[in-house]
């Protein structure tokens, strides 16, 4: 698939929403990659039933990305940063409540898997959140989740988005992927630097079940639908509403100080490179504490310049935010990060650190660019497609 990038004059006029400190995003603009991913809500509609189908059976039958399971090393320093320019930041969306001063760490609704099938057909998922953007309508990721380095195609086939999935369920619907935006060195090269993502998704569809029609509504009805032994059936489906209004949507911070105190989500469920396996994938999971104040570098992954974190989480972790002064009470901070490595520091068999790209002006003008499209409907007040 043909990468599409967009033209600088575009790039530059979205840059105007960002905060005027940004430095340099005019240059970044040539950085800004993205693909297409459901082209139309005919495709949409197909995504979402292939996961959706049989109460949920391809959601419960997918297993985490397990990228780098036999790759884990120890990484080392590599000096400080220079950012390219002033911290900014754009401010969360969908504030809520919780009772009290808890002492537990309250989980933001925002934080969901992407599930999708890769090079070799398996289904798989990784971690990721919703993030604010002008469309409600933005996830974002690993880059690894959504660009498929194992088998060099352009994007995932049949990627998706559920907030809050939990053993094949999708409590505000399935979220499917419309068009992928990328940094272009980590789609042509695999630059670890460059390993996030952020995706526009359509509105959420949900699944009410199944209804027999007669021929003449079946040949009329233009949803999914299907014929068996005579009988014709077509699928109630209704439109969940946008991503962001039903779950809201993180900020998002750049060319920050490193050594500031985040909090990571994400759903670990692979075993330690020494067989222990300490999570299941089935409920998310949180570290807690501050960046490595040096840059990381793992030579194997062209990695010069991550920020690490002490986490003991395993791969299922990836994609997951690293949210930058999180509130407990609102359950929003601002994504400064996603997961993106794993480490073992002490040579133990054992993962302690996981890593994220350092998200500077380039990350913003990738996030920028994703934050002004609009995606739209799938499904209308009967359950027809839209056109």
């Amino acid at each position: 698939m043909k990468r599409i990038f967009l033209p600088i004059s575009g790039a530059v006029a979205a840059t105007g929403l960002l905060m005027s400190g940004l430095v340099g995003s005019a240059q970044a603009a040539d950085d800004v990659a993205t693909d297409p991913m459901a082209n139309n809500t005919k495709e949409a509609a197909s995504v979402a039933s292939f996961w959706a189908a049989s109460n949920g059976a391809a959601l419960r039958a997918a297993s985490a990305y397990y990228w780098d399971a036999n790759e884990v090393k120890k990484v080392v320093s590599k000096g400080g940063y220079s950012p390219d320019g002033r911290p900014g930041v754009t401010a969360p969306t969908g504030s809520e409540k919780s009772g009290g001063r808890a002492q537990n760490v309250n989980l933001p609704k925002t934080i969901g898997k992407v599930f999708f099938v890769d090079a070799g057909g398996k289904f798989r998922w990784c971690s990721a959140t919703s993030i604010q953007a002008n469309y409600r309508n933005l996830v974002a990721t690993a880059g690894h989740c959504v660009y498929d380095t194992d088998g060099n195609r352009a994007v995932m086939d049949n990627w998706v988005f559920v907030p809050g999935y939990y053993q094949g369920k999708a409590p505000w619907g399935i979220y499917v992927g419309k068009q992928a935006f990328t940094h272009y060195d980590f789609d042509v090269y695999e630059d670890y630097d460059r390993d996030y993502a952020f995706v526009t998704v359509y509105n959420g569809i949900a699944f009410d079940g199944v209804k027999q029609v007669d021929r003449k509504d079946y040949e009329r009805f233009v949803g999914p639908k299907w014929s068996r032994d005579g009988h014709f059936y077509i699928a109630l489906s209704k439109d969940a509403g946008r991503l962001g209004d039903n779950v809201g949507g993180q900020g998002f911070a750049w060319n920050q100080a490193t050594g500031k105190t985040v909090r990571a989500f994400g759903y670990p469920a692979a075993p330690h490179p020494d067989g222990h396996k300490a999570y299941t994938g089935v409920t998310p999971k949180t570290c807690y504490g501050p960046t490595t104040a040096k840059a990381v570098g793992a030579s194997w992954l062209k990695i010069e310049e991550h920020i690490g974190l002490k986490c003991a989480v395993t791969p299922g972790y990836d994609g997951g935010p690293w949210l930058l002064n999180y509130s407990n009470a609102k359950r929003l901070g601002y994504v400064n990060g996603v997961t993106s490595t794993f480490a073992d520091q002490d040579g133990n068999d054992r993962i302690d650190m996981i890593t994220s790209p350092y998200f500077d002006g380039e990350t913003a003008a990738v996030y920028n660019a994703a934050k002004n499209v609009a995606s739209g409907k799938i499904v209308g007040p009967n359950g027809e497609l839209y056109k």
